[in-house]
């Protein structure tokens, strides 16, 4: 039960900071943040593949396989966005 909350605790924490971090960062600034930000979420998918695969519990296994799911969508959601980005600075047919 301690392990619960003190992961409950990091989780609350994490969703804090990252509300303050977003809030305060110009919007200028919020794609190449997000593309960083999504390459970091590698990490959490390799995490995310390390609880699934391990023989702890089902019930961590589920948790796993559901962060699998959610970071490997943030991940290439996160190229995809980054991928138009970049498109809209390269030089058009038409232009000098």
């Amino acid at each position: 039960m301690e392990a619960f909350i003190f992961n409950l605790f990091i989780f609350v924490l994490a969703s804090f900071v990252g509300f303050e971090l977003i809030t305060k960062v110009p919007p200028t600034l919020h794609t190449p943040l997000m593309s960083g930000a999504n390459a970091i979420s590698g990490i959490t998918l390799i995490g995310a593949l390390i609880i699934a695969g391990g023989p702890d519990s089902v019930y961590a296994q589920w948790i796993g396989f559901a962060a699998i799911i959610f970071a490997t969508i943030n991940v290439v959601g996160g190229f995809m966005v980054t991928d138009r980005m970049l498109e809209m600075f390269k030089k058009k047919e038409g232009e000098k």
